[in-house]
């Protein structure tokens, strides 16, 4: 076998073509990683969303809070059910929402679509992720809004005790609140029924949040809700609902991986020219080598380990840029909007462990697909061959 300081040599000496190609993979590289931390990020968001113990409830065929819509009825018809638990003053604990998406004004002047959801009191017994961090809860009928985390970074006017306008309507921020991290973190709260009024919804709500009681049986309750005649309705777990939701962002992760497929095809046929010119610039070193007996498996792997070594300095590279580059969106930019069936998610961007493997196995593949036909060209040679050509 060759030595270990012949390949690192020989990329020290064509250091300017080496350095071409892990320029290429690391771009590659940063791509993948950054696309694909923010589906895994927005997925995230949305599996830490919702409770086991409550149902929601929704047009039957929607597919989302935003696409549905209930009128007052179902809420005076279904919360008297059996199975839905109580609060401490017996009343059911029922939360009527309607979610709709009116355009706001980003810190940065643009403008972008938010998630502003419509409540009433029972939404905090029933969402008891969201915890009030500054000021207050809202109160019904005033013009009040509670603003996520998230979204009182990104819009203007949502700071505590600033005046946010979203649509035609304008609300007064009493509050900020977290919700462990979940897609709640990026929707502004007000009251149901005065935002009914200021979208003018025929129907006041699009959902219900059901608190399911101790020891009752839950499928009987999604059973008697969808079989109700009086209206047509869908009932599910509310954490299998959003786990339903992060699911359909698979289809993203097959988006990129074609795209990364694609960039990382043009990549290796870069890295295949660059080696394929070693070779030729090579041709009297690799005779030479023939004739002091290093066999042809030998030199093979010499140019693999080169190819290795230079992906995974790309590799190196395109992680670190990756990383700098979610810093610098964070501190610039804060949380991405991205596209959820709910309408706009706001996600804390994260390259993940997983984001980092996928592109380390596509910096290698690129590597090592580029330097396998060169690799087998340099050990076919025949040394007398090599010698005269060289």
């Amino acid at each position: 076998m060759l030595p270990l300081r012949y390949p690192l040599r020989s990329l020290w000496v064509r250091r300017s073509r080496a350095a071409l190609t892990v320029g290429v993979i690391a771009l590659v590289v940063l791509a993948l990683a950054l696309l694909s931390g923010l589906v895994s990020s927005m997925k995230a968001s949305l599996e830490t969303a919702g409770s086991p113990r409550n149902l929601i409830v929704l047009r039957k065929g929607a597919t989302s809070d935003g696409a549905s819509a209930l009128p007052l009825e179902v809420y005076q018809a279904l919360r008297f059910f059996d199975g839905i638990a109580r609060g401490p003053g017996g009343e059911p604990l029922v939360s009527p929402e309607l979610v709709v998406q009116p355009y706001g004004t980003t810190r940065w002047g643009s403008r972008d679509s938010a998630q502003v959801r419509g409540v009433e009191a029972p939404a905090f017994e029933l969402h008891d992720e969201v915890v009030i961090t500054r000021g207050r809860r809202l109160e019904a009928s005033s013009g009040e809004a509670i603003v996520g985390s998230k979204a009182a970074a990104r819009y203007a006017g949502a700071e505590l005790g600033g005046r946010l306008v979203l649509g035609n309507s304008s609300w007064n921020v009493v509050g900020i609140f977290d919700a462990g991290g979940s897609a709640l973190e990026a929707e502004i709260w007000v009251d149901a029924r005065q935002l009914a009024n200021d979208a003018k919804r025929p129907s006041p709500y699009s959902s219900l949040r059901l608190r399911v009681a101790e020891g009752a049986d839950v499928s009987a309750l999604i059973r008697r809700i969808e079989a109700d005649p009086r209206f047509a309705l869908a009932a599910s777990v509310e954490s299998e609902y959003y786990a339903k939701q992060a699911a359909s962002t698979d289809a993203l992760y097959v988006v990129v991986g074609g795209l990364a497929v694609l960039a990382g095809i043009g990549a290796a046929f870069g890295a295949t020219n660059t080696f394929y010119a070693a070779v030729q610039a090579r041709t009297r070193e690799i005779g030479t080598l023939r004739a002091l007996g290093f066999s042809r498996a030998a030199i093979a792997l010499s140019f693999l380990f080169e190819a290795t070594l230079t992906a995974l300095a790309g590799f190196a590279l395109g992680s670190l840029l990756a990383q700098l580059g979610v810093a610098a969106i964070a501190r610039f930019v804060g949380d991405v909007a991205s596209f959820a069936l709910d309408g706009t998610a706001l996600v804390a961007l994260r390259v993940r462990a997983p984001d980092l493997v996928a592109a380390f196995a596509l910096a290698l593949a690129i590597g090592l697909g580029g330097a396998l036909p060169p690799a087998l060209r340099a050990a076919r040679l025949r040394p007398i061959e090599a010698l005269r050509k060289g």
